[in-house]
């Protein structure tokens, strides 16, 4: 088992900036990719960003140039860097982790934050 604790929502105005921290705490196993999901109201939830032990990252096009990913691993912490956010990125943000473990993937997910930007 993982607990990942989530930080850094809130209200911001269309423009501002917000950072999201999520930190995992609780396992002896590794983690391997780590990421950032989003749901608005009436919508399905949507990957955001992701980021695996490798360091490579993938973002939703919407989010592409605004938001960044980064991991610390000695933490096991994940950042969202969010700027320039607009209406359309209200949503509540869960932080997703992966362990891998007897070759079996197993997936965690924090409780989620409350990003909303108004207009």
């Amino acid at each position: 088992q993982v607990q990942l604790v989530e930080s850094g929502g809130g209200l911001v105005q269309a423009g501002g900036s917000l950072r999201l921290s999520c930190a995992a705490s609780g396992s002896s196993f590794s983690i391997d990719a780590m990421g950032w999901y989003r749901q608005a109201p009436g919508k399905r939830r949507e990957l955001v960003a992701d980021i695996p032990s490798s360091g490579n990252t993938n973002y939703l096009d919407s989010v592409k140039g605004r938001f960044t990913i980064s991991r610390d691993n000695a933490k096991n912490t994940v950042y969202l860097q969010m700027n320039s956010l607009k209406p359309e990125d209200t949503a509540v943000y869960y932080c997703g982790a992966d362990l891998r473990i007897g070759g079996l993937v197993y997936r965690y997910w924090g409780q989620g934050t409350q990003v909303t930007v108004s207009s």
